[in-house]
């Protein structure tokens, strides 16, 4: 076990925010059969392992002046609100004994959603198999959903629908029927979420992780809305018109609080802003996901994803260092899809909600293939594209202002599609090697990194003022996984190679023609942005999974003030967002040579798993 060391607070500080935690949600008044309700205790045995300050303080939970320490006051808190686990039907059954003063007063929810790996298809018997959702948080800084995971195994688990039978709490019976979470995937979570919300994704965000000496952990998540499409269409399946109707008012009422929707007075038109504003949300997501080689498995239920695209549930994203789009993750039953097919699966996502939007106004569920050529996939698909387009622009390493001037002329919007084509040809580049299994799924390697060729050409021709050879290319942008076979085919490739050049340097050259800047300055500033954005030392899915690993054997080294400064130093090394912005929220740790070597030595494991999935 970590030090758990607990410092003193240097002023008094009340944490009355935490008392609003309390499984109260306006959701359970809004949408009938909208959750399956549970008492929950707490847990004994618990120990506050993370805690994310910088996001506490910026929901209102703790005073903007509070120190990013953990005082007995605090820890008491976080362990009453959140070290939970429900009573379930099990317990009930078997009258499992449970000290009464544990017992908190109000029940829980257990959302329900529909689920494509149940054997009921309508959404009928899924949803949060393991989670609750602790409550809805309103401050002055904002109104927050938490939930957390690993709080039981609830009668909404694959588990439970395959079996015909409720499971006890900590079982391994069944697949998906545990009902508990492990620390390594909370901290997984927590390191994976903050650097996406580095990156300027959408994404659910770990406020906490309360670790139990067995391994287990509650893993604590909070989001502006924590609703997925999934939510929707176990209603749209079952053809129940009014709870959907409520369910939708209930998420726009949502979104116009939050700011992210236009409060019109005209129902109808109120549908069709949140139908435009969902086809947008889903369009940018999927682009980002697939310029960013983000695998998030995208399916028609919407079971993986937020209803504004971000990202929630970190147990099946990857971030891969190639444009690894044959990997398939294996979820027992059935594959996913791939990274590049993850558009189309986006793309259906919104003809689902084109006929959700036609039966709220019209009171009729038709067909889904007469939604096929809506309107507003023509929006969605103009959309993905733009932004595909447009953070290639980004990682080239243009400023905003540079983007949106060669976007917004049809030669030079035309000329950066161009180069996005050209550039996807190498991107998606392939080993002879045929498709092989890995741990949790099946790939085939791609062969070429070319976030190496945007850090390194501007460099090469500041020095040379030339184009690289095909074979100073190839050496460029060669990987581990590339064979001698596959290199000297690609070599092969002149006027690929030359082109793709050309089109850069003349992409360049608008940009400096346009806003009057010289050649040299340019590069530098193009040397400086993507040499952020391309870093090196990437981090991957395999090399979070290494790293946390290792910073868990190291953990009981650390105290827990240590142990934050560590994940601090980590989140720290990995920002390739060169126009993020302080958050006012966060703190300046202190110098300390030990944990700076050890986040150094961090950073190099993830290094060695660079091009990885």
């Amino acid at each position: 076990m970590s030090r758990t060391l607990i410092h003193k607070p240097t002023k008094s500080y009340t944490y009355t925010a935490f008392k609003k935690i309390d499984g109260n949600h306006s959701l359970k008044q809004a949408v009938e059969n909208i959750y399956v309700g549970y008492q929950a205790y707490i847990r004994q045995g618990g120990d506050v392992a993370y805690f994310n300050f910088e996001l506490a303080k910026e929901m209102g939970l703790i005073p903007f002046s509070h120190p990013h320490q953990l005082n007995n006051a605090l820890k008491q808190q976080i362990l009453e609100t959140f070290s939970l686990q429900i009573i379930n039907e099990y317990d009930i059954a078997h009258k499992t004994k449970i000290v009464a003063d544990l017992i908190k007063p109000n029940e829980y929810m257990a959302t329900r959603y529909l689920q494509i790996q149940h054997p009921n298809k309508q959404g009928k018997t899924s949803g949060d198999g393991r989670s609750i959702w602790n409550g809805c948080l309103k401050t002055r800084r904002g109104l927050w959903d938490i939930s957390s995971c690993g709080t039981g195994a609830t009668r909404l688990s694959p588990a439970t629908a395959k079996e015909n039978c409720f499971f006890k709490t900590g079982t391994r019976q069944a697949s998906y029927g545990c009902g508990r979470a492990d620390f390594s995937e909370g901290m997984i979570a927590a390191l994976f979420s903050q650097m996406m919300y580095q990156k300027g994704i959408s994404t659910e965000r770990t406020l906490a992780v309360i670790r139990y000496k067995n391994g287990n952990a509650v893993n604590v998540r909070a989001a502006k809305n924590l609703l997925r499409p999934a939510h929707f269409f176990g209603y749209m399946k079952r053809g129940e018109l009014a709870p959907l109707k409520q369910l939708m008012d209930y998420h726009i009422e949502r979104e116009i609080c939050n700011g992210n929707i236009q409060p019109v007075k005209n129902k109808r038109k109120q549908y069709h802003i949140f139908l435009d504003k969902f086809a947008e949300d889903f369009a940018i997501a999927a682009a980002r996901f697939e310029s960013e080689y983000i695998f998030c498995w995208m399916d028609w239920d919407g079971d993986n994803i937020l209803m504004d695209g971000g990202i929630i549930d970190y147990g099946t994203i990857r971030q891969f260092g190639l444009f690894h789009h044959e990997y398939r993750y294996d979820d027992v039953d059935k594959m996913s899809t791939n990274i590049t097919e993850q558009k189309n699966k986006a793309r259906y996502t919104v003809q689902r909600f084109a006929q959700v939007v036609d039966f709220l106004i019209n009171g009729e569920k038709k067909n889904i293939k007469q939604f096929s050529k809506h309107p507003v996939l023509k929006q969605f698909d103009q959309t993905f594209h733009e932004t595909l387009v447009q953070q290639l622009l980004y990682r080239i390493g243009f400023t905003q202002s540079q983007q949106q001037m060669l976007l917004s002329n049809k030669v030079t919007r035309d000329l950066a599609s161009d180069f996005q084509k050209q550039y996807r040809y190498f991107e998606k580049a392939v080993s002879g090697r045929r498709a092989y299994k890995t741990p949790d799924g099946v790939t085939r390697d791609a062969i070429f990194c070319m976030r190496d060729f945007l850090r390194e050409i501007p460099l090469f021709n500041l020095k040379y003022q030339t184009l690289m050879t095909p074979l100073e290319f190839i050496a460029t942008i060669a990987s581990n996984y590339s064979s001698q076979r596959d290199l000297l085919k690609y070599e092969k490739k002149v006027k690929r190679i030359e082109n793709l050049q050309k089109t850069y340097m003349t992409l360049l050259k608008c940009v400096e023609e346009s806003i009057g800047l010289e050649h040299e300055q340019l590069l530098k500033q193009i040397i400086q942005r993507s040499g952020m954005i391309n870093r090196y030392d990437i981090l991957t899915g395999n090399g979070v999974i290494r790293m946390v690993d290792r910073l868990l054997k190291e953990r009981s080294k650390l105290s827990f003030n240590e142990f934050q400064k560590v994940i601090y130093l980590i989140t720290q090394q990995q920002i390739t967002n060169p126009d993020l912005v302080e958050s006012p929220y966060a703190t300046k740790y202190g110098k300390s040579k030990k944990l700076n070597e050890l986040a150094l030595r961090l950073g190099k494991l993830v290094g060695k798993y660079r091009e990885s999935i």
